[in-house]
């Protein structure tokens, strides 16, 4: 870990200067942190195994891993997935491997764990099964897509969330006044300059407390005030000039305006709230990931092919980011704005989801049991009748308990689904 203490304060970031050093002093996180949980109760009793933390940028992941590095007594190694390379990897589970055999435990510290591939992640595991290391990994991105399933049986999952509007402020105040970060500058700054960095931080720490260091850099001696001060206007030139009123109400108002022009077939009311969220600083992954429910719930059947255009959308705009990807969320707003409109997947799993609840929980027939389970009557005379074997490669049978149907897909007669109409009919009367 990099030494800082003999370096000149004023060349470490603020954000940096400002990093807690207990968990007492993390914001947020409070569902996984506060004193009876079990993420807190394992640090304060230095029984640690091994975490993947997952979450947002800037929400506390690395911080809260550096100061279980302080507080534990294990010897405490940390990697970059981005940075390290296999040799490196081998050498530090050599270092673990020496520490276990002298009895004393080692916390491997992978930032970035995603970006090791299938063959890394698999070199971790001997050493987790073994208990040579101690594994805490940190990624910003779903570890259930991104890290192996091997991987993810060893260790405990806690989610970071991005801290509320509140926190944020705190952290403000208490770098404006703490002497690690801006406390011997009599600096002050004015409430809305404030309330404009946290807008823009989108709940991210390590942005509030950047903007606020590009915001003491700009101040200027003014004659007027008693020292030097932060004012909204300040504050509004480092976060870009950005000037739209976008609070938490309009992040939520927008993204349900955009929705509906999109669900509407609105094309320019869809494209002016993107445009609006888009020069707010509106995250495009989340714009993305809106519009794939959208698909599904809203177009599905009737377009198909939709769905795998915002799955291309949500890859393209985490590969190349803004401000280009506001073409291909263009692109996409236009498509399935014109789209043929059905949501009758939506409405067909919803039903089949309340029939479950309801307590409708019905028996499997024999012969669609798997041959191997337990509960597979082996005396049966029932045999399932393959479809392949008959002709349209459809048979009647029940595939739910004898005398059981249910209807939950209504098909409507709207782009491609007329065709799904027309064979679903058919099929209905061909396999009962």
């Amino acid at each position: 870990m990099f030494n800082f203490d003999n370096v000149d304060n004023s060349f470490i970031p603020l954000a940096e200067r400002m990093r807690p050093n207990g968990i007492e002093e993390v914001y947020g996180q409070k569902h996984i942190l506060s004193s009876n949980k079990t993420l807190r109760v394992m640090i304060d009793k230095d029984k640690i195994t091994s975490f993947i933390f997952f979450g947002p940028p800037g929400v506390g992941k690395s911080t809260v891993a550096s100061i279980i590095a302080k507080k534990t007594k294990c010897e405490y190694i940390k990697l970059n997935a981005v940075l390290s390379n296999v040799s490196e990897l081998r050498e530090a589970i050599k270092r673990a491997e020496n520490n276990f055999y002298n009895h004393k435990k080692t916390i491997l510290f992978i930032d970035e764990i995603h970006r090791f591939n299938k063959s890394q992640q698999d070199s971790l595991l001997p050493a987790l099964e073994n208990g040579t290391v101690i594994l805490i990994g940190s990624t910003t991105h779903n570890p259930y897509f991104y890290l192996t399933n091997a991987l993810l049986s060893r260790v405990m999952l806690f989610e970071f969330k991005n801290l509320d509007d509140e926190d944020i402020k705190i952290a403000i105040k208490n770098a404006i006044m703490d002497k690690r970060g801006l406390g011997e500058e009599e600096l002050d700054i004015e409430e809305n300059a404030i309330d404009i960095i946290v807008k823009f931080s989108n709940g991210d720490i390590r942005k509030a407390l950047t903007y606020l260091e590009s915001a003491f850099f700009s101040t200027q001696i003014d004659e007027t005030k008693d020292k030097l001060t932060i004012t909204e206007e300040i504050a509004r030139d480092v976060t870009s000039n950005q000037s739209i009123n976008f609070d938490k109400d309009d992040h939520y108002n927008t993204i349900s305006a955009f929705i509906k022009s999109v669900r509407g077939s609105d094309v320019n009311a869809a494209l002016y709230y993107l445009a609006k969220m888009l020069e707010s600083g509106e995250d495009p992954r989340y714009i993305a990931r809106r519009l794939c429910i959208l698909a599904s719930e809203d177009i599905g059947l009737a377009e198909p092919n939709a769905i795998n255009m915002v799955s291309s959308l949500i890859n393209i705009v985490d590969f190349i980011g803004m401000p280009e990807a506001r073409i291909p969320l263009s692109e996409v707003t236009i498509y399935l704005s014109l789209c043929p409109k059905s949501n009758s997947a939506y409405n067909a799993i919803n039903l089949a989801i309340a029939d479950i609840k309801s307590g409708n929980i019905h028996k499997i027939p024999n012969y669609l049991k798997d041959t191997h389970s337990a509960s597979f009557d082996k005396k049966s005379n029932e045999e399932y009748k393959y479809p392949h074997n008959y002709s349209h490669h459809i048979v009647k049978q029940d595939y739910l308990e004898k005398g059981i149907r249910k209807n939950y897909y209504t098909p409507v007669e709207i782009g491609e689904e007329r065709e799904l109409k027309k064979i679903y009919e058919w099929t209905l009367k061909n396999i009962h």
